[in-house]
């Protein structure tokens, strides 16, 4: 189905069914993140506070890029989108235009990696469709692309959603290109799970580091960094996911949607 928006209120709503929410933006703060997964993804800055260069994989509403454009001024931000549809609303959803630090491609995502070496510190992967997970994911040599276009020290996020099972599959997968340097985030809100890959552990890291990234980014940000520190855990889907598929975003907020800060 073609990409349709839906205004509640103070929040537009992007759709592709009448079931799921792909993206909210709240009009009065349209660089704000409103659903649960989109701060949780932010995570992945834990591993990599100051990324000079960020790939963001599926655009939708725009909610992470508009976030990352708006807080991280340092970072030169790319975004892949494979649908025509969806980069045709980036202005009702106020997405960046095109410039010296920020640019949407129209190209598959995948498809796009796998040319690229070393591209990104940071790479956000949010490509879900009605039924879970894109199916280019799958493909036997995605998350060694993945890998490959990572930067020495950077971070592979990804949000994973739809059935428990599908979930695990993925986790799996990552896990296999990654070894154990892989780490998951649930988020309850809709059984979404957080996928973070790196190629360096958190050990390697320490813990005092860590904390002290914790402590700035949430006073930077104004997310609660140092409650994703203590509930990362090593790479295991746990009980993230759901039986059925339908929620492959999350189901619409409320009209008293959180603002940065919530969980």
């Amino acid at each position: 189905m073609k990409p349709f928006i839906v205004d509640r209120g103070p929040l537009r709503f992007l759709h592709f069914d009448l079931e799921t929410v792909q993206s909210v933006m709240h009009k009065d703060d349209p660089d704000a993140l409103c659903l649960a997964y989109t701060r949780r993804m932010m995570s992945g800055l834990l591993f990599v506070p100051g990324p000079r260069r960020i790939l963001l994989l599926g655009l939708g509403g725009g909610s992470l890029a508009k976030f990352c454009h708006r807080h991280l001024p340092r970072s030169a931000i790319t975004v892949v989108e494979i649908d025509p549809a969806v980069i045709a609303l980036r202005r009702e959803f106020r997405v960046p235009a095109d410039g010296r630090r920020f640019r949407v491609v129209f190209q598959d995502a995948i498809g796009y990696v796998a040319t690229r070496t070393a591209c990104a510190d940071a790479i956000f992967v949010d490509t879900c469709t009605g039924n879970g997970m894109a199916p280019s994911l799958a493909a036997p040599d995605t998350y060694l692309h993945l890998k490959r276009c990572l930067t020495r020290h950077g971070v592979l996020v990804i949000n994973a959603c739809g059935t428990a099972r599908g979930i695990a599959s993925h986790v799996g997968r990552v896990r296999g290109v990654f070894g154990e340097h892989v780490y998951t985030l649930p988020v309850p809100e809709g059984g979404n799970l957080i996928i973070l890959a790196t190629k360096a552990s958190l050990r390697q890291l320490g813990a005092r580091r860590l904390q002290s990234r914790a402590d700035a980014l949430q006073s930077l940000l104004g997310l609660p960094f140092r409650r994703y520190l203590g509930v990362l855990r090593p790479g295991i889907a746990g009980r993230a996911g759901s039986s059925s598929p339908r929620t492959s975003k999350q189901q619409a907020p409320s009209r008293s949607s959180p603002r940065p800060g919530s969980v």
